[in-house]
């Protein structure tokens, strides 16, 4: 042997040794070795035993797929409340909104006493290609009956949605034509809009109206910010008010645009997920823009994203009531068989530091009663009800005091308004009275008003027209008795609504948000503001 063989010898052995050491614990679990005990079987091993073992040898047949749908919530369910799993059947229906688009034939449509019956065709779509007219009743599709009083969403959107590419045969009854007729139409992709409106309140001031942050958000907004430019833009109000969040990206990539460069927009920062901060690039073309952020208690995740920066930045103003309080990120991760978990990955936190994460401590059914609480103990009517700790409390590079913890804090507290409230309409509400007669209205007048493109020909049409007798009577035919004191109370709101209701059956949004913002005092108070 050489001196190098020599000097390494007793080394290989003490290395073998413990090999053989360690390979013998495997033959002998119960060896008192310490070190070299077996090694222990992992959670999802455990779970997989446990899995096999019931479909092997329980007493009767179980189905192991049923059982994996089973035990996955029950893993999820004392986490946090926006760590959930969608299975494979319901990934399509919880991804559409976020997408942007879905495979269909282009149809808005109302199920009218019992029919399913065409509100508008979708403008480029494949219906209103295929020949398909507001007011048309959809009876069957590819033969199959869509009529009755047992239809469902789930049903009629079954026969009507469907992959891209795909054909589908649907017959319709058309007023004053006798006989069926019959369209072949090839189903395309279906835009969902999450910028409703972008319209000029005055000569001034403009209003864009998000719904949700999707994947086509920022363009839409983009292309609703260029329009209001054109019509002579000096003061932007942006609605996020109900808007439930979406993409992170969609949020920052607007708020990009009112910012200098190497502002904070927002930051994340998870366990297993190093802090990484998203700054403004300073390419905005509204830097300068006077900006008020819209929000109320639906307001939520990406919505709270966009209005902590503005408020946190000192850009501009955010009015309304306190939001929901939702500062998790998620990410979607696919399982193998289609299926998806959206998993909390991540904090996000404002410009200030701000985590608004709401507590859920108490389990999720105290979570998602939250609002609930909200309203009880009067937090949406008076500001003052409203507590936070002062280690909660951040300051502004401006010197403005911002809270963490629950929601976003408005800078101006507007109450909800209950003014004209009355029992009466609020039977109209919640049967949907008013929305219904809205659309059996243009349907007795469609061959009237079918060529009206503007909110002020619709107004000008209904002027002198008996609506509210109109009205009252189809409510009545309803089984709902009018009430003289009731209605003379709520006839503003009742009136307004109702004319919103047909203007958007004529126009869409760009009908229906003109004229029920009069019935809104958030945007009373924005439209006063100074700058």
């Amino acid at each position: 042997m050489n001196n190098k063989t020599k000097m390494f010898l007793p080394v290989l052995l003490a290395l073998a040794i413990i090999l053989g050491m360690f390979i013998n614990s495997f033959f002998q679990p119960n060896s008192n070795l310490g070190v070299f005990k077996a090694p222990a079987i992992s959670a999802s091993h455990k779970l997989d035993a446990v899995l096999d073992m019931i479909v092997e040898d329980y007493v009767d047949t179980v189905s192991a797929s049923r059982l994996v749908e089973q035990a996955i919530p029950a893993i999820l369910k004392d986490l946090d409340p926006h760590t959930v799993y969608i299975p494979a059947e319901d990934l399509q229906r919880f991804n559409e909104d976020l997408k942007g688009n879905f495979g269909g034939i282009g149809v808005q449509y109302i199920t009218y006493r019992d029919t399913v019956t065409v509100v508008r065709a979708v403008e480029g779509g494949p219906s209103e290609h295929a020949g398909i007219l507001a007011g048309d009743r959809i009876v069957k599709v590819d033969s199959i009956p869509i009529i009755g009083s047992d239809l469902t969403t789930e049903f009629i959107q079954g026969k009507l949605k469907g992959p891209k590419g795909t054909g589908v045969k649907v017959q319709v009854v058309r007023r004053g034509v006798k006989d069926l007729l019959e369209f072949d139409i090839i189903r395309g992709s279906i835009p969902v809009a999450s910028v409703d409106v972008a319209y000029m309140i005055n000569k001034e001031l403009g209003y864009i109206k998000v719904s949700r942050f999707g994947a086509t958000t920022f363009h839409e907004f983009s292309k609703g910010l260029e329009k209001l430019k054109n019509e002579g833009l000096k003061r932007l109000v942006v609605d996020l008010r109900g808007n439930t969040g979406g993409y992170m990206s969609a949020a920052t990539n607007m708020i990009n645009e009112f910012l200098p460069e190497g502002k904070m927009i927002v930051y994340t920062e998870g366990k297993s997920q190093a802090k990484t901060d998203y700054v403004s690039t300073g390419r905005g073309d509204c830097q300068d823009l006077p900006i008020t952020i819209l929000i109320d208690e639906l307001s939520a995740s990406a919505s709270e994203i966009f209005a902590g920066a503005i408020q946190d930045n000192d850009r501009g103003k955010v009015v309304g009531r306190r939001s929901f309080g939702k500062g998790l990120v998620q990410e979607q991760r696919m399982l193998p068989d289609g299926s998806a978990m959206r998993l909390t990955v991540a904090r996000y936190y404002t410009p200030t530091g701000r985590c608004i994460q709401k507590s859920y401590s108490n389990g999720k059914e105290a979570y998602n009663n939250d609002i609930n609480m909200r309203y009880v103990h009067g937090e949406f009517e008076k500001r003052d009800s409203i507590h936070f700790a002062d280690s909660l409390k951040f300051k502004t590079a401006g010197g403005n005091i911002v809270y963490g913890g629950g929601g976003i804090m408005p800078d101006v507290f507007i109450p909800v308004d209950t003014t004209g409230y009355s029992n009466y309409f609020r039977e109209l509400s919640r049967k949907g009275l008013i929305y219904r007669f809205a659309f059996y209205y243009v349907d007795e007048h469609r061959d009237e008003m079918k060529d009206f493109t503007k909110v002020e020909e619709i107004l000008a049409y209904l002027k002198n027209k008996p609506l509210i007798k109109d009205l009252t009577n189809y409510c009545q035919k309803a089984g709902v008795k009018t009430n003289k004191k009731g209605l003379k109370h709520s006839l503003k709101i009742i009136e307004t609504q109702t004319k919103a209701y047909i203007a958007r059956d004529l126009i869409d949004d760009e009908g229906f948000y003109p004229i029920i913002r009069h019935l809104d005092k958030t945007i009373d108070y924005v439209i006063d503001m100074k700058e």
